[in-house]
Formats: C-alpha cells, structure tokens, sequence
C-alpha cells in the first residue's frame, strides 16, 4: 500500500537583515495549503500575493518579502 501522495504548496520566503532567510509553507487554519495540481497553486498566490511584487517597500528593508512560489511537496502517512 502506498502511503506517499504529491502535491503543491506555496512558500512564504523573506531575507532581511534582522531574521535573515526565512521560509515556510502557507497555512491555512494552521495546516499546509495543498493543492493538487501546480496550476492551482500558481492561482492562489496570484490572487492573494500578487501584490508583493509591486511594492517595492515590502520587498527592501526591514520586511524583505518575495512573493511565494510554487513547490512540490510529498506527504507520506506512517502507522
């Protein structure tokens, strides 16, 4: 029996000075955002944080936001 699954995720990434690099998976109602296809993935990010690269201010100093990107991630279900 197969216990592994792929899906996407949307990764949150920001670098500045204070916390260096960070990154994590989004969550919503504190568990991983997944989504089937990439595709999928691609169009949330774009309908929630699209906005990121058009602000400068949030990507320089002292917040440093990139906007998420797409990856792969694989679940795997242990007994």
């Amino acid at each position: 029996m197969n216990n592994k699954r792929t899906y996407w995720a949307a990764q949150w990434q920001s670098k500045n000075k204070l916390d260096g690099e960070c990154k994590f998976l989004i969550a919503v109602d504190c568990l991983p955002k997944l989504f089937v296809t990439k595709r999928e993935c691609q169009n949330f990010i774009k309908a929630h944080y699209r906005y990121i690269a058009n602000r400068s201010d949030l990507r320089k100093e002292p917040h440093g936001w990139r906007v998420p990107k797409p990856v792969r991630v694989t679940v795997e279900i242990a007994s």
